[in-house]
């Protein structure tokens, strides 16, 4: 056991040191179902830019994608698939011309929406899609107007009370929904027969008192504090355009996401921009960057995961006892000084102390940073700190940002400061706190509280530790595990609290731990590894997958190895999985395993593969084996 434990962290080492980069980092496929693909072929429908080779390839790949039924899922284990992710696929395979109404796949698509009750069903994003070219009615009641961007800080909510996430595609959607925005081309094809019923054409839930409520509060809040002349809307239409063109990426793109970016250069449209405007143009060469290739395939990725894969695996690469001044660490290292934010972004609207020190997450990205992405970088770079003066400023800037960005609830959020307020949960969207709120959650508080333990010098007993502690017990669910935000799920979110807390010295025999351990050992699989379902995000309660994948194992199994003091029978079956399905190849493989918006948007890393079970394995060997 003790030499395959060797011989594959071994194995995982040469495999990551082959597929490094030029650059530095690692360019691993961060892949996102099969809605961008959708999107990148009618957006270039609609645009009339003709590029048959990628349309095709798009073509192709959403094909291969398609279940037996007709349907199409956001993961394996989803009952009979997904209407959103079928309307869109349907819609994009008849856009390219490539495939028509009569073929057997479109027909068995077709089906399928009717019988989950038709296009109306669809998600509220997908609507919205279907609303700007032409295929849905725009809703009579949008609840947000655009003259909320004109809002002021002192207003009890106003356009930065979102995230940075939410404000990026709310923004755009503030000029299309305002305009009414729809253009269609020669080649639209027709989606009525997708449509069981017209009678109800709002987007969002079921507006009620309490949230029209909101939209006359709103209203009224836009009358006192600026009035209501003519010139107010245009005013807003110009702030709203000057806030999406003060964030546009050197790439052309806006933030680096796909969505906002699709949603941006319809916004330009309606805005009566022509179709070969420069900005719309080298936009969407923006977006075939982010191209990449899997299985054979091209698949356009929501953005790259560049800063996050690197920093990840350098990270491990150093714990599995790569040495710092190792070539490969070296010119990770170097990729990542180079990718520190230096530029001012929205974080400071609710944190203007600290100067800008953050990372983000993809490989163009300036001005969006996170807290995740800014530990793990400084969790990289930390042997270097001590002995090049370049890396112990780019430590102090990015330590210091990490400091400041806490929450007054002692938790740490994905990218703002105490950007969760109640009032954002009364506008009537589906599973709106997930897209307009930024809470404390489990997994960025505890993976924070980690990199605190085992990279700094901090006392167990300074009070950022304390607080972040405290958010952490108090969020605990009933049955001892946490809930992970960005990752599926429960177990994802337990990794973090419990390797946090036991880093910065809560003790094992805690009852918070106990009890946490004890739910991560009843739900271990016989083949001695661990699996959940996206079905956990969707329910908000754990759900089993039924089978172990590597990473969740990885995930679990690292946590038992941080609790304990000696090798475990849980421990061994854990361990002994990693080694026997380390070259897996099976769905279990491209399961997703991290969440963008629940039910909706989903994640699988292909560097996941690599980095956790590494991890994991160097833990075990560094704690057991020395």
């Amino acid at each position: 056991m003790n030499s395959r434990i060797k011989d594959e962290i071994n194995r995982i080492v040469e495999v990551l040191r082959n597929d490094q980069s030029p650059d530095g980092s690692w360019d691993y496929p961060f892949e996102s179902g099969l809605s961008t693909d959708a999107y990148m072929i009618i957006l270039l429908r609609t645009l009339e830019i003709n590029d048959e080779k990628l349309i095709q390839d798009l073509v192709e790949r959403i094909l291969s994608r398609q279940e037996k039924n007709g349907a199409w899922k956001l993961f394996d284990d989803e009952k009979n698939g997904n209407i959103t992710a079928t309307v869109e696929a349907y819609y994009a395979l008849l856009y390219s011309g490539y495939r028509h109404e009569g073929d057997k796949e479109m027909a068995a698509a077709r089906r399928r929406i009717l019988a989950w009750g038709g296009i109306e069903k669809s998600h509220m994003f997908a609507k919205i899609m279907l609303a700007l070219t032409g295929q849905y009615k725009w809703p009579t009641f949008f609840p947000i107007p655009v003259e909320f961007i004109l809002l002021p800080l002192s207003f009890p909510i106003n356009f930065f009370d979102f995230p940075v996430y939410g404000r990026a595609h709310i923004a755009p959607m503030l000029i299309l929904a305002d305009q009414k925005f729809a253009m269609k081309t020669k080649r639209s094809p027709d989606l009525s027969n997708l449509f069981l019923s017209r009678e109800n054409d709002e987007f969002f839930l079921n507006p009620s008192g309490e949230s029209r409520s909101f939209h006359t509060f709103i209203q009224q809040g836009i009358k006192n504090n600026i009035g209501l002349p003519a010139s107010i809307h245009t005013m807003a239409i110009q702030q709203t355009k000057k806030y999406i063109f003060d964030r546009i990426e050197p790439d052309g793109t806006f933030y680096n996401f796909f969505s906002s970016t699709f949603l941006m250069i319809f916004a330009l449209l309606a805005l009566k921009f022509p179709k070969n405007d420069r900005i719309i143009t080298k936009a969407i060469d923006g977006l075939k960057g982010m191209a990449t290739q899997i299985d054979g395939h091209t698949h356009m990725q929501f953005t790259t995961a560049n800063v996050w894969n690197t920093s990840l695996i350098n990270d491990s690469l150093q714990r599995a006892g790569i040495p710092w001044n190792d070539p490969m660490i070296q010119q990770a290292n170097h990729y990542l000084l180079s990718r520190q934010h230096s530029r001012y972004g929205d974080w400071m609207i609710h944190n203007p102390a600290p100067n800008p020190g953050g990372w983000g997450f993809s490989d163009l990205n300036t001005m969006n940073p996170d807290i995740d992405d800014t530990t793990a970088s400084l969790r990289s770079i930390t042997h270097l700190v001590r002995n090049e003066t370049v890396y112990r400023q780019a430590w102090d800037r990015g330590i210091n940002w990490i400091f400041s960005m806490q929450n007054q609830d002692g938790g740490w959020g994905a990218f703002e400061k105490n950007v969760d307020k109640k009032i954002v949960k009364l506008i009537p969207i589906k599973r709106i706190q997930y897209i307009l709120t930024d809470p404390s959650t489990a997994d960025l508080t505890g993976r924070t509280l980690e990199f605190y333990g085992n990279y700094t010098n901090l006392s167990n007993k300074h009070i950022a530790i304390k607080n972040g502690v405290n958010w952490l017990k108090s969020n605990q669910e009933k049955n001892g595990s946490w809930y992970g935000r960005w990752g599926i799920c429960y177990i994802y979110g337990t990794w973090a609290a419990i390797t946090g807390m036991i880093s910065t010295g809560v003790d094992t025999e805690h009852a918070y731990i106990k009890k946490s351990l004890k739910w991560l050992r009843d739900i271990q699989n016989p083949d001695g590894g661990w699996g959940e379902s996206c079905y956990s995000d969707i329910n908000q309660t754990y759900t089993p997958l039924g089978v172990s994948t590597l990473t969740q194992t990885a995930w679990a199994l690292d946590t038992l190895i941080a609790a304990s003091d000696k090798v475990t029978p849980e421990i061994q079956a854990g361990v002994t999985f990693l080694l026997d399905n380390a070259d897996i190849k099976d769905w279990t493989f491209s399961y997703p395993k991290g969440q963008g918006l629940p039910g909706a948007l989903y994640f699988h890393y292909h560097s996941y593969r690599y980095i956790f079970p590494l991890l994991a394995l160097s833990h075990y060997k560094n704690k057991f084996l020395v």
